[in-house]
């Protein structure tokens, strides 16, 4: 029989191996930043390279596929207000002046109406106060030898063990040694846990979630660390722990006691500038219909001067609204209705009584709603978002149905992220 020739030996190069030959490495410089992740952007021979914590002007370095960092020489960079910024996973941009970090956030804006062939004026970004954003979600993650609290850091589950924080409110920060002592007596063993905080004109209102079971003594210990930090409320695992005080929050002149949890604006100071733009736009309308209305931020404060059908689907958050209507007698008439908006939005005929619309839907949008607002005859119609992209496909919509866009203005309430706020205001041509 015969024999197959023996293969030679050839050592095969394993990915631990250097690279064979010299290893390629150029400078490039970043171009801009990206308006989803707020990275760096480079573009290297139809490549498309990122880079966190990096602004456009820093040089970068380009060898065999792996980007690093150069000298930071943007003229646009200052110094992080935190010392936990570029490990926390909670701000991405605290590395960029403001100015800059305004410019860009009404750039994202304009790149998004334009995407959508939106002709509409942007206005300057309005930028909210540091230290201003009034609720967060904290998490704890217990192990044998340690126990971080805080956010998650950068693009990793890992926990970052926060000491204090430059966009949260003086209160929320003070209270965090507090909020990690909640935490970590009801954490079990190897189990996240987290802790959603609400700074309330009555206090701090804390929704404790994936904890272990109550008993006296865990309810003895959170009673004391409840009564040292002066809490409002404490929910645990959905359940009503204690209260010391209802939590209240007031819109206009009517006080809402949200439930647990509860949706709202992350910052007051961005109440305050969307309420001023609507009362702008709407002017003397005496009928107006709140979507997506939430607890009342708009629909409460512009029932000051109108007539007011606020409708969410969510009913806590409604009941809440509506006994804070109830005990408010200086408000015109409120009607708060539960409804889907997404199953069931309202038909044109159901606008036909209405001068005005508020819609302020979650990030997707409201794409169904939006196709009948298009469709009605309301003369008036203020649009808030915080997504910049479904935004101007809404607002594409409402143009399409014969409506005329004013100024859209950009708000940077969600310091030192990509997020944006943004309002509109359409009126019938």
């Amino acid at each position: 029989m015969r024999k197959r020739p023996r293969k030679k030996n050839r050592k095969k190069r394993k990915p631990t191996d250097p690279p064979v030959g010299p290893a390629v490495s150029k400078t490039l410089t970043i171009e801009r930043l990206d308006p989803v992740t707020g990275h760096g952007v480079v573009f290297d021979a139809g490549d498309i390279l990122t880079l966190a914590f990096t602004a456009p002007g820093d040089e970068i370095t380009v060898s065999d596929g792996t980007v690093t960092p150069g000298a930071p020489i943007s003229d646009c960079r200052r110094s992080p207000p935190c010392p936990h910024f570029g490990e926390c996973g909670g701000c991405q941009l605290q590395h960029i002046a403001d100015d800059a970090l305004a410019d860009w956030k009404r750039s994202i804006v304009q790149d998004a109406l334009g995407r959508h062939d939106v002709d509409a004026p942007v206005a300057p970004t309005i930028t909210v106060p540091a230290a201003s954003r009034r609720r967060a979600r904290f998490t704890l993650q217990r192990t044998k030898k340690t126990a971080p609290f805080g956010f998650r850091a950068a693009g990793e589950h890992r926990i970052v063990d926060m000491q204090t924080c430059a966009i949260l409110t003086p209160d929320i920060v003070t209270a965090l040694p507090s909020l990690r002592a909640i935490a970590l007596a009801g954490a079990p063993r190897k189990r996240a846990v987290t802790l959603q905080v609400t700074q309330t004109d009555a206090g701090l209102d804390v929704m404790a979630e994936e904890m272990k079971g109550m008993d006296l003594p865990l309810q003895e210990t959170l009673s004391g660390i409840a009564e040292r930090a002066d809490l409002a409320r404490l929910v645990w695992n959905g359940e009503l722990l204690l209260q010391r005080r209802p939590p209240e929050l007031r819109f206009g002149s009517a006080v809402v006691r949200p439930p647990p949890g509860a949706f709202l604006q992350a910052a007051r100071e961005t109440e305050t500038v969307i309420l001023d733009i609507l009362r702008t736009a709407i002017g003397e309308a005496k009928n107006i219909v709140d979507l997506f209305c939430g607890l009342g931020t708009f629909a409460l404060p512009l029932a000051e001067k109108a007539a007011v059908t606020a409708i969410d689907s969510d009913p806590a958050m409604i009941a809440a609204l509506d006994a804070g209507a109830r005990t408010c007698p200086a408000l015109r008439p409120v009607t708060a209705q539960t409804h889907d908006l997404f199953r069931n939005p309202l038909l044109p005929d159901d606008l036909a009584r209405f001068d005005a619309v508020v819609i302020d839907p979650p990030r997707t949008g409201a794409k169904a709603q939006v196709e009948h607002l298009a469709a009605s005859m309301v003369p008036a119609i203020a649009m808030v978002s915080c997504n910049p992209a479904t935004f101007a496909r809404d607002a594409r919509t409402l143009i399409d149905g014969g409506y005329r866009p004013g100024p859209i203005v950009p708000i940077d309430q969600f310091r030192w992220s990509p997020h944006t706020e943004v309002v509109g205001i359409f009126r019938r041509a």
